[in-house]
């Protein structure tokens, strides 16, 4: 018995069982795809970090006193100087991959070559930096005091800036007083072979104190932010007060359990989301090497098209419109 098929003439139409839905090839829907998805991903973790600082608003680290670093210029204070760089650098990347696309519609392989490779670097210095930053926000400047309800104390004194008084920070290493005392960090060589203690913190909170209470000029800033947008800076008696009945434990630069900056939650949440971000970054560095060299041995050349060019591109602009976000949540806000 024959059987027969109802053919609806739909067969190569947009949806209609064709190869290129809304005329695009396979791969190019696939990054697609993936674009999406990565995106719903970062969307959560930046809502998410909106809705905590909403919650700690008047606790969240001010980002023009913690981004203030700059490679080789040690001790200046130059607030988000080299974030704006590292954005500047990564959009110039962007900028290089839409030429090296552009010059693969156009079958020139020796623009390609030069502008991919102009976005390697680009990427290359944009993960170099952040690793950079990384270690800068984990080393910390100036040291803080935490207290046993796990707030921030931080330490400073005011003084004259063009007729006005400002809080400058001071470290923790300009005033403290080392205390001879019983602190031995426990090793494998001194004790059980199998145990090893964590680290020591740098100093007592007792040796914080005692050189607190030997320098009149130095005050106690909290983390809580005021009317007027600053941290809050406790008189003599009360710092001396707050570092004596409730400094727990002395830390020095950020971790994923204290933050010399402010609330843990700020760290929790920088390592989280830019390190998530970095990792997308150098994997685009990474494919983007690999597609360099078959630019240069001729791949796409015999193929006739550069469409892999153009499909980690997408990618690549990706990434950059992602850090956009960041930059704006973290540095700006």
């Amino acid at each position: 018995m024959d059987s027969t098929v109802a053919n609806a003439g739909t067969e190569e139409k947009t949806w209609g069982g064709g190869n290129q839905p809304l005329k695009a090839s396979y791969g190019k829907m696939m990054m697609w795809f993936f674009i999406v998805s990565d995106a719903l991903t970062f969307s959560g973790f930046l809502a998410a970090y909106g809705f905590s600082r909403f919650k700690f608003i008047k606790e969240w680290p001010i980002a023009d006193e913690v981004f203030t670093h700059v490679p080789f210029l040690h001790g200046q204070e130059l607030p988000m100087i080299y974030v704006a760089f590292m954005t500047f650098i990564l959009i110039m990347s962007s900028v290089t991959m839409v030429l090296a696309v552009d010059a693969g519609h156009h079958m020139n392989k020796a623009k390609v070559t030069l502008y991919m490779f102009l976005t390697i670097i680009g990427g290359a210095i944009f993960v170099g930096s952040q690793a950079w930053e990384w270690a800068t926000f984990i080393q910390g400047d100036y040291g803080a005091v935490q207290t046993k309800g796990g707030n921030i104390l931080q330490f400073g004194e005011y003084v004259n800036v063009d007729g006005e008084e400002k809080f400058k920070r001071i470290s923790i290493d300009e005033f403290a007083v080392p205390i001879a005392d019983v602190r031995v960090e426990h090793e494998r060589k001194n004790g059980l072979w199998f145990r090893e203690e964590a680290s020591l913190p740098p100093y007592t909170v007792n040796e914080i104190y005692t050189g607190l209470a030997a320098n009149d000029n130095i005050l106690v800033r909290t983390q809580i932010i005021n009317e007027e947008g600053e941290k809050t800076v406790l008189s003599r008696e009360e710092s001396l007060r707050q570092i004596k009945d409730n400094g727990k434990l002395v830390v020095k630069g950020a971790n994923l359990h204290v933050n010399e900056y402010g609330t843990a939650l700020f760290a929790d949440f920088f390592f989280f989301i830019t390190g998530f971000h970095g990792f997308h970054v150098f994997s685009g560095v990474v494919i983007n090497i690999i597609i360099f060299f078959n630019v240069i041995l001729g791949t796409y050349e015999r193929r006739g098209s550069y469409e892999m060019v153009e499909k980690v591109g997408l990618y690549w602009h990706f990434v950059d419109l992602v850090w956009v976000f960041v930059f704006t949540f973290f540095y700006l806000v």
